[in-house]
């Protein structure tokens, strides 16, 4: 069996975004406790209800909803841009608009990418210090999830928004995992919504919608990324079945994402003592961290299948090379799907495809 069949048939995943916890629940399960109403092409509806309900929520003055984070977030910049005198835009080097999106922001609005700092660890203020161009936008992605969904601190979160407004610039938030980095600020969404012109925000990840996301900020903005969200052809006839799935998650997944943070760090400390298993960042900041192993990803994969195979569980999707060749990252996220797991059972599989896969890079 190939390893994507694997992936679709295991009874349980540890996966956030396994098939077994993307396929579309019953309505009466989904959507029960919402009045559904259909917008035509965006207006009105339910997708006008979860417009209000992202603005209320970032004490913004409007929101607009948008099918991909990837056109929400070029649109945002290009009218940042086309307010100021400069295309140039500043990012960490892992910014998802750097590394995910074939440079669009490049392509299609003529805006330049700079990033700043160190791939291996978060923005800071002197990175920015020493920067001496014109810049029309800063993008801050909060967590900062190539690197273990690391955040700044609160200081140094202020310090680099003043920085970008004194400059002139605007300061964007890559929300997309805004509502798992909350909780470690200990701050009212809004409150950290405040330090930005626009924000982000996606309805598919930490809250398990079917896709969609959201752009909040000044009414002149949101106004003008309507009109670009039709010129990147993203105005569909109905997205209501997007922006009901988006309610359901803000009304039923936001309110436990700070337990799940306490999950985390709870799971972590468990796996930080294993032989041979590093946790970064250690406690980590979110419900989301990765988990270093001391074997190859090829070594790893494979145990990962074998581990399919026998025990018809899923224990990772997303793994990255090191620096080192015996050494992977795994990225791991604590949601609803932990809850198919007894406690110690995820450290007792860790341990598991640890040895498989020694016995696989010895062959």
């Amino acid at each position: 069996m190939t390893e994507p069949d694997l992936w679709a048939t295991c009874a349980r995943s540890l996966s956030l975004y396994g098939p077994q916890h993307r396929a579309p629940r019953t309505a009466v399960e989904r959507w029960g406790a919402i009045s559904i109403q259909a917008d035509v092409y965006g207006d009105g509806g339910a997708v006008r209800a979860v417009e209000d309900k992202v603005a209320r929520l970032l004490d913004k003055p409007a929101a607009v909803f948008m099918p991909t984070g990837t056109m929400a977030q070029q649109i945002a910049l290009r009218i940042h841009a086309d307010r100021r005198e400069s295309r140039t835009v500043v990012f960490h080097p892992l910014c998802h608009l750097e590394r995910n999106e074939e440079r669009a922001f490049e392509h299609l609005h003529a805006l330049r990418g700079r990033p700043v700092g160190s791939e291996n660890r978060l923005v800071e203020l002197a990175d920015l210090a020493a920067i001496t161009e014109p810049v029309a936008a800063l993008v801050l992605e909060l967590p900062q999830r190539m690197i273990g969904a690391q955040l700044p601190t609160w200081p140094e979160l202020m310090a680099q928004t003043t920085w970008a407004r004194e400059l002139g610039a605007a300061v964007h938030l890559d929300g997309a995992r805004l509502w798992e980095a909350q909780p470690f600020y200990d701050r009212p969404h809004a409150e950290i919504a405040a330090l930005f012109d626009t924000v982000y925000v996606s309805f598919y990840k930490g809250l398990g919608g079917i896709g969609g996301c959201a752009l909040a900020g000044p009414a002149d903005i949101v106004e003008e990324a309507r009109l670009w969200r039709t010129r990147h052809g993203g105005l569909m006839f109905a997205m209501w079945p997007y922006a009901v799935d988006a309610l359901h998650g803000l009304e039923h997944e936001l309110p436990a994402m700070a337990s799940r943070l306490q999950q985390a760090v709870a799971l972590a400390a468990e796996l930080a003592v294993e032989p041979g298993i590093e946790v970064l960042p250690d406690p980590p900041q979110t419900p989301i961290f990765n988990v270093v192993v001391d074997r190859s990803p090829e070594a790893l994969d494979r145990a990962r299948s074998q581990l399919a195979a026998e025990d018809d569980v899923w224990l990772f999707d997303r793994r990255w090379a090191t620096a080192a060749p015996d050494r992977t990252r795994i990225e791991l996220s604590v949601g609803r799907q932990v809850l198919g797991f007894a406690d110690g059972e995820i450290v007792a599989l860790f341990r598991r495809l640890r040895e498989l896969a020694a016995a696989r890079q010895s062959r």
